[in-house]
């Protein structure tokens, strides 16, 4: 089997095929795992790039939560973030909001535990079969954004390429903004409303629990999508749009901006997965509630679903 994808979805996928004793590789393009949970470390101190935090609601995965609590990778953050908009400052209360001190990444990388994940690995076609750039698989699992999964679906493989057709997908930058020192008001994080160029931020200090003096804003669709050519260019902009609002009156020391040409699904995802009879499943976000744990649990669902189908075919 190859999942193709080492995100959350498709590590919590492999994960299920591994641990009912079948063969199993996970291909991802990029130099390491973690998906849109992404972290990248700046002076030696990782900064969520991706998702800003998860919750949880599901018993099972409330489970792989305490597992990750326990090896002192996730704690909960806060139940209250503030929201700015048209009526000031608000403060919104709501489920627990559990972060990652070493980064959101860490959580995937240990869920993928000893599971074989080939990084630098990309895909270029699925093919009936299934074929994999041409060679032989008993299952793929293409588990990523549709529009990323198009690209790699032979059009014979139609109900896949129908299902991932379908998707709708909101980009977004996220700009990592270290400051001289903690001078903005206390909170933890923020949803910015009816702004221009910001939709939410988060004091990564407060949500790391280190106290450094480092922002992470998520920008709006809108913005993101007049700079997706030339993420860098955006920095000023945003680092201007953080400082006024919160009155910051020196400049960050460092920015740094990421694109996400598809940040969070939009429509088209029904799920939680779907497994076709020619081999290929699909599982991510976009199918179910657009979140951790719900990327999580469509892997996990469709990895039980295939190995199932698998062994009783092997009888």
């Amino acid at each position: 089997m190859v999942v193709v994808g080492a995100g959350i979805a498709g590590v919590a996928c492999a994960a299920e095929l591994a641990r009912a004793g079948l063969p199993v590789e996970i291909r991802e393009r990029a130099r390491v795992t973690g998906g849109r949970m992404a972290s990248k470390r700046f002076e030696g101190r990782p900064a969520d790039l991706g998702a800003a935090y998860f919750t949880v609601d599901d018993p099972d995965f409330a489970a792989v939560v305490d597992g990750w609590r326990a090896a002192g990778l996730a704690r909960e953050w806060t139940d209250t973030l503030v929201a700015y908009g048209p009526r000031g400052r608000e403060e919104v209360a709501g489920p627990v909001r559990w972060a990652a001190p070493r980064g959101l990444r860490s959580l995937v990388e240990h869920l993928a535990g000893d599971l074989p994940v080939a990084h630098n690995r990309l895909v270029m076609t699925v093919e009936p079969g299934p074929r994999v750039d041409g060679r032989a698989a008993e299952a793929v699992v293409l588990a990523m954004p549709g529009p990323q999964a198009a690209l790699l679906l032979d059009p014979a493989l139609a109900a896949a390429t129908r299902a991932v057709a379908a998707q709708r997908w909101s980009s977004a930058l996220t700009g990592v903004l270290r400051f001289p020192a903690r001078r903005w008001p206390d909170f933890r994080g923020a949803f910015v409303n009816e702004h221009p160029v910001l939709s939410t931020v988060c004091d990564d200090g407060d949500r790391r629990g280190d106290g450094e003096p480092v922002l992470v804003a998520h920008t709006t669709t809108e913005f993101a999508s007049g700079h997706l050519l030339q993420p860098t260019a955006a920095g000023p902009a945003i680092e201007q749009a953080v400082r006024d609002l919160f009155g910051l009156p020196e400049p960050a020391e460092l920015t740094h901006v990421h694109r996400w040409t598809y940040a969070k699904p939009a429509a088209g995802g029904v799920g939680p997965y779907h497994l076709y009879d020619d081999g290929i499943g699909l599982a991510g976000d976009a199918f179910g509630r657009p979140r951790v744990q719900g990327a999580w649990r469509s892997g996990r669902d469709l990895g039980r679903a295939l190995a199932a189908r698998l062994l009783a075919d092997r009888g």
